[in-house]
């Protein structure tokens, strides 16, 4: 019988970890859950493993699938399951978390783990030729920095040989792809540990892109009805513990530095900012909604080891808005935000897009669930009226309000998320936000943050594994090269790039000592759109 592709990974999972026992008596083992592409195991080995090993252990797993012992459930009491993994200190350590009553073990074999389920019936349900070991990397116990380091070892696990060969087909092309190695070739963009990890330098190619994006993603706001803002980097502790991200996010935080016998903090977040802003003055219903834009500068914490390139950074420019409305507005308004972010993104080219929609969580939410279900139905009926494919996320909104966010697919099938959709029931309230309406009544208004692109950092690692380094002209660094075909002609090709730039045009004359046909092939390596030879 056929299972789905997370039964199969979880099940192969628990394989590999019989396998490292077999090979490596006295391994403890941690936990192996299926993740998107496969499925890990953390273990603390005796002594360490290298790579090299991965193959013996894939044999190994190879051999006990070809055993066909069963998956077997059982459930055992806390007392039991202790006397069950009484040598293994990390399996004890999650048995001592549970709470008491039944616990459920799985078998397979000579190896038991707990674990809810569910897996296959039996190891001959796994395709010995789905599945890779592919990596090790170090992990410390429960994410806890100050608890044992594990090795990890990751695997891919697909339903069939042909989808784990097209998975691996698309890593290799998107290692082609990886915005480091594009950043570095095409001469965009570095980061410097030495300086402060996480941190983008964009060249002066990087910076041409990025102005022409942020020029038309200005144009268009201001098309759609939106003003830009400008807010200071820092603020003074009052405005961040106002806001509750200090008692929330201050984990996220840089810490705080003393001014004038104040606590400033740089800035995680533009929209304590924008609410200072409206607070500045008095708002009648008439002046709603409000649509403020701001491509904002903001910094967070990352773990060092979670940076990645322009994907995971520390500091990043958020192209941001916050819309402020009335209740009787809100369906249009986030109607004309999902519209907005949907022309956005097919103009770039992407044109595989999904919606997320994420409900109210279960516990901490702020919001009376009148609001709630005027926004859930305002995000519902948005995305019903745009025709979207869309997924809910029961349970899964923020504390302070529901959301939408838009995936979009690249060029090599990877999801990638963009937009995001979020209203805000919390800052209103902590600010004490209002508009006075046609009655002369002080109302709280409707707040949605709405990021379109996400970050401009991430957005351009995104866009640039999506285009392979082979952008569009009207964003290409440098759209077009003139080449002379001998050194006479060089003041001839100055001209003519000088004429172009006169029009507009990102335009330069390569007057390098290099020969023409070297000239022609670093243009092309460098993925500029259009080379002008010049001669007579």
């Amino acid at each position: 019988m056929s299972h789905p592709v997370e039964t199969v990974r979880h099940s192969l999972s628990h394989v590999m970890a019989e396998a490292v026992l077999r090979l490596y008596p006295g391994t403890k083992v941690g936990i192996g859950p299926a993740i998107e592409d496969g499925f890990y195991y953390d273990f603390q080995f005796p002594k360490p493993i290298q790579p090299e090993d991965l193959p013996a252990i894939e044999k190994e797993m190879r051999r006990i699938i070809a055993g066909g012992a069963a998956f077997v459930r059982k459930e055992v009491s806390k007392e039991e399951a202790k006397r069950l993994f009484a040598d293994e200190p990390f399996k004890l350590e999650l048995i001592e978390g549970l709470e008491d009553g039944t616990i459920s073990v799985y078998e397979q074999g000579a190896f038991r783990d707990l674990c809810r389920g569910p897996h296959v019936d039996s190891t001959r349900d796994l395709r010995p030729d789905a599945f890779k070991l592919r990596s090790i990397a170090g992990a410390y116990w429960r994410g806890d920095e100050k608890r044992p380091m594990l090795t990890r070892i990751y695997a891919y696990a697909f339903a069939s040989k042909a989808d784990l060969d097209a998975h691996l087909k698309m890593l290799e092309e998107a290692e082609k792809r990886d915005n480091r190695r594009l950043g570095k070739e095409l001469d965009l963009f570095s980061t410097h540990d030495e300086a402060g990890p996480g941190l983008i330098y964009w060249h002066p190619k990087g910076g041409r892109f990025r102005v022409a994006l942020e020029s038309w993603w200005r144009d268009e706001h201001y098309k759609n009805g939106y003003e830009i803002l400008f807010t200071p980097h820092i603020g003074k502790s009052w405005l961040w513990e106002t806001s509750g991200h200090l008692g929330f996010y201050k984990a996220g935080m840089y810490s705080s530095m003393k001014i004038d016998e104040d606590d400033y903090y740089i800035k995680p977040m533009n929209c304590p900012f924008h609410i200072m802003i409206y607070k500045n003055g008095v708002h009648s219903y008439r002046d709603l909604p409000l649509r403020w834009a701001e491509l904002g500068t903001v910094y967070r914490y990352e773990r060092s080891g979670t940076l990645h390139g322009l994907m995971r950074v520390r500091g990043f420019t958020q192209d941001d808005a916050h819309i402020i409305c009335t209740p009787e507005q809100i369906e249009d308004e986030i109607l004309e935000v999902l519209r907005f972010s949907l022309y956005m993104h097919k103009t770039l080219g992407f044109k595989d897009i999904k919606a997320y929609l994420a409900t109210k969580p279960k516990e901490g939410a702020v919001g009376d669930d009148a609001r709630w279900s005027q926004a859930l139905e305002s995000l519902r009926k948005a995305v019903d009226k745009e025709g979207l494919a869309y997924e809910m996320h029961e349970g899964g909104g923020a504390f302070y309000g529901p959301k939408i966010d838009l995936k979009v697919k690249d060029a090599i099938g990877r999801e990638w998320q963009l937009t995001t959709i979020q209203f805000d029931f919390n800052e209103p309230e902590r600010f004490d936000m209002t508009y006075v309406d046609a009655d002369g009544q002080r109302k709280r208004p409707y707040m949605v943050h709405r990021a379109l692109l996400g970050s401009i950092e991430r957005f351009f690692g995104v866009y640039l594994e999506h285009t392979a380094g082979a952008f569009p002209i009207w964003l290409a660094p440098e759209q077009a090269v003139v080449v002379p075909v001998a050194p006479a002609f060089d003041e001839y090709a100055r001209t003519v790039a000088g004429d172009l730039a006169a029009a507009g045009l990102r335009a330069r004359a390569d007057l390098s000592d290099d020969r023409m046909n070297a000239k022609i092939r670093n243009a092309q390596n460098l993925k500029i759109p259009y080379i002008l030879v010049v001669g007579q």
